[in-house]
């Protein structure tokens, strides 16, 4: 059912934004989509994790390296052991299924436009705002 919906969704061109209620980035760009009258679908990492097809989907657009955040706290409470395991996308996928918080967000689904954390000027040119 969850294949349906995306496919449901992007047919009829609601955006979804993918993150967490709490990150700072995610509320600012909740925030510049709200003043603009953006219509969005929030979806919360932590309620709704990904699935291994979407993770693969955002890693071939931008590559496992910058869907994989390695600033935030997660990554850097993570043991050097298992940060040291990370060295490909296999890897970097399982450790994003496992721990949702770890991947770089927010993540915007908008047609065919993807776009990762938050840019003002990107968000701009890209949603055509």
């Amino acid at each position: 059912m969850l294949r349906t919906r995306h496919f449901v969704y992007d047919l009829i061109g609601i955006m979804k934004v993918y993150g967490i209620a709490n990150c700072n980035t995610v509320k600012s760009a909740r925030a510049w989509l709200d003043t603009r009258s953006k219509s969005y679908e929030f979806v919360d990492y932590k309620k709704s994790p990904p699935t291994r097809e979407l993770l693969a989907r955002w890693c071939a657009e931008f590559g496992w390296e910058n869907v994989l955040n390695r600033r935030g706290t997660t990554w850097r409470m993570l043991e050097p052991a298992a940060q040291n395991r990370i060295k490909d996308e296999k890897s970097a996928v399982a450790l994003m299924l496992a721990k949702p918080s770890i991947i770089k967000r927010p993540i915007v689904e908008s047609g065919k436009t993807l776009l990762l954390g938050f840019d003002e000027a990107d968000f701009a040119s890209k949603l055509r705002v």
